[in-house]
């Protein structure tokens, strides 16, 4: 029935535009549309939540604390490389992207060249919650991840690979604990947050500060920032894309089960927001996009102040031509405030920022980009 009124009123809509046509152009045009609908609803009807799988390399939880969770992945080589990767991921969003499927698997392509990886899930944070801050985040949390690393590796050290605000985070934290990082990648991480072009960057406030969000009422009117409030702002930046076009694709994409499946797990991840802890995200929202304190060297965690001269490892910076989120300028400004004669490498791809995660082109070419470095580092 459903199915019967949606074509009565497709044509009821197409009709006129359908009668300037060619009648045979016509119904050739509406049965494919039809048959594609057809095949698209089956794919639905037997599919169920369980099917839309997503994180699929097999893990092990190594380390909890509260919410936060200490991940490392199944080695599938027999001699890793000895110094162990920490991926730092985002408290936006949740850090399976680096896992999302088969075949465009960060993670899988990273063992598969031979690292030891590890992954922080950050977790939900909730009511309680509230009042946890940066140095809690980065002091607390991940200095503990670190150490745990560190003892069943026995190193003495290990690399950071930061991804987006877990970039951001892993600059500071490698700026506070030197001593614990062999090595630093940042990948699409936004390092200068004065980006008035970036939209993203204009309405957190980068030009008129708390004109733009008033984050002190807003956190103190709700606690923590709902995760929908982020998402519904995401989507705000590209609303034909992300709000119409792509679902007016669907019906192309239907007919052939694994690429709806694809478009599902996209859609999951998407709206997969976790809500933001209320402290962390009004200092980050004011020290980071308002003041844009990082590169100026006065950012506080706690009672340390994160200087990117401590920046002393290798470094290796990765991000997106056509990122859209974090403008290549605010990564590539990180190279304006390193050490003198640091080592310190650039490399881009010609993608935006969801296509570090999911394009088949980059992952071909980024993990072996990540490693090749490493591997001269070690």
């Amino acid at each position: 029935m459903f199915l019967l009124f949606f074509i009565v009123h497709w044509l009821k809509i197409m009709l006129p535009f359908l009668a300037q046509m060619g009648l045979e152009e016509n119904l050739h045009e509406t049965l494919s549309f039809t048959e594609k609908i057809l095949s698209g609803l089956e794919h639905l009807q037997g599919l169920n939540e369980e099917d839309i799988q997503v994180g699929f390399t097999p893990k092990e939880a190594v380390y909890q604390e509260d919410k936060m969770v200490l991940y490392r992945f199944q080695p599938v080589v027999e001699s890793p490389l000895p110094i162990p990767v920490l991926i730092v991921y985002a408290l936006v969003n949740r850090p399976y992207m680096v896992d999302l499927q088969e075949g465009r698997s960060l993670v899988a392509n990273l063992l598969k060249l031979g690292l030891d990886v590890y992954l922080i899930d950050w977790g939900y944070p909730s009511r309680g919650d509230r009042w946890l801050t940066l140095e809690d985040y980065l002091s607390g949390y991940l200095n503990t991840c670190v150490d745990v690393i560190c003892q069943r590796s026995q190193q003495e050290k290990i690399t950071l690979l930061g991804v987006c605000q877990g970039g951001t985070f892993s600059l500071c934290y490698a700026s506070l604990f030197p001593e614990k990082v062999k090595n630093l990648v940042v990948m699409v991480a936004p390092v200068d947050f004065e980006q008035p072009s970036t939209l993203l960057n204009a309405r957190g406030g980068c030009t008129l500060g708390a004109e733009a969000v008033d984050i002190d009422l807003m956190v103190d009117a709700m606690g923590n920032i709902p995760g929908d409030y982020l998402n519904l702002e995401f989507l705000m930046l590209k609303p034909l894309q992300l709000g119409y076009q792509k679902y007016l694709d669907v019906p192309d994409i239907m007919e052939d089960e694994a690429k709806l499946l694809n478009f599902l797990r996209m859609e999951k991840w998407i709206f997969d927001s976790p809500d933001q802890a209320g402290e962390t995200y009004r200092q980050f929202l004011k020290d980071f996009y308002q003041q844009n304190k990082l590169i100026k060297g006065e950012v506080m965690i706690g009672d340390r102040r994160v200087d990117l001269h401590n920046l002393t490892m290798p470094i290796l910076n990765l991000y997106a031509e056509k990122d859209h989120l974090v403008a290549p300028a605010s990564s590539l400004a990180l190279g304006d405030y390193l050490p003198e004669n640091s080592d310190y490498t650039v490399q881009s791809f010609p993608v935006g920022h969801i296509g570090m995660y999911v394009s088949g082109k980059v992952q071909r070419d980024l993990p072996p980009a990540i490693v090749h470095w490493l591997q001269e580092r070690q």
